[in-house]
């Protein structure tokens, strides 16, 4: 790939105009089968500058955001040590782009983010790890259960919040018969636990995971009629009409409430 259309590029990528920047990623792609990993690199610093646009400023520019994630997923394996490393963006509409391109790129990511997850005592990091470990659709994602269990007792607020909806997500993509019988009833336990957390927002992704648990068919007979009281009880419609206070958790129970 010649520098001059490296440079020509990297002007259209850094580009305000929708139409420019449609350009460069067209370019990108016809540029990708062929780029050395050196280019390789250097076209994937181009693309993840746009993870920082703002969808709130240039809201004309959001599709365009998730066409360069799209296109940095179809570099491969090759990619996920630079974007593991971008993690640590330190902005956080970045850092969710990077989480999204390495769960597009899928199952290829996971021992690389374990691995990253395990050499990292930041909560911070560990819960955009775990973030990005909920976005690949995967069975092999069972790899990662441990960590989310662990997490989501975290004393980090952050942490335990990603961890708790993590959980769910992974029951998404792990079929019933790939869950081994321990792990799925600690799940179900901890996600009960974290029913009682002070915090709204650990609670509603309580609910919701709990509710994936009982789409997904990982619940016993027991547990899912559990599931439907305690759904019941959040919204205040049982015996003791004392119900949630958070609309969110409220909002979460009724949707969980549809699967039990």
């Amino acid at each position: 790939m010649a520098k001059k259309s490296l440079e020509s590029l990297k002007k259209l990528l850094a580009s305000t105009r929708p139409e420019e920047i449609r350009q460069g990623l067209e370019l990108v792609k016809k540029e990708i089968s062929q780029a050395t990993s050196t280019e390789r690199e250097s076209l994937l610093e181009m693309l993840s500058a746009l993870f920082y646009i703002d969808p709130l400023d240039e809201p004309d520019l959001v599709s365009l955001v998730d066409e360069a994630i799209s296109i940095v997923a179809q570099f491969g394996t090759s990619v996920i040590p630079l974007l593991v490393q971008k993690l640590d963006a330190g902005d956080l509409k970045a850092q969710m782009a990077v989480a999204h391109a390495l769960g597009r790129i899928g199952a290829d990511a996971i021992k690389s983010l374990i691995l990253e997850y395990e050499s990292s005592k930041d909560p911070a990091r560990r819960s955009f790890i775990l973030y990005a470990l909920g976005k690949i659709k995967s069975p092999e994602i069972a790899a990662a259960l441990s960590l989310a269990l662990e997490a989501s007792q975290s004393p980090s607020l952050e942490l335990r919040d990603t961890a708790t909806r993590a959980l769910g997500k992974f029951a998404e993509s792990i079929p019933p018969a790939r869950l081994p019988e321990q792990e799925r009833r600690l799940c179900v336990e901890t996600l009960q636990k974290n029913l009682a957390d002070p915090n709204p927002g650990i609670r509603s992704k309580a609910v919701r995971s709990l509710g994936k648990f009982a789409k997904y068919d990982h619940l016993s007979t027991d547990e899912r009629r559990k599931l439907r009281s305690t759904c019941l009880l959040i919204l205040g419609k049982d015996e003791n009409f004392e119900w949630d206070r958070a609309y969110v958790v409220r909002k979460e129970a009724e949707e969980a409430l549809t699967y039990t």
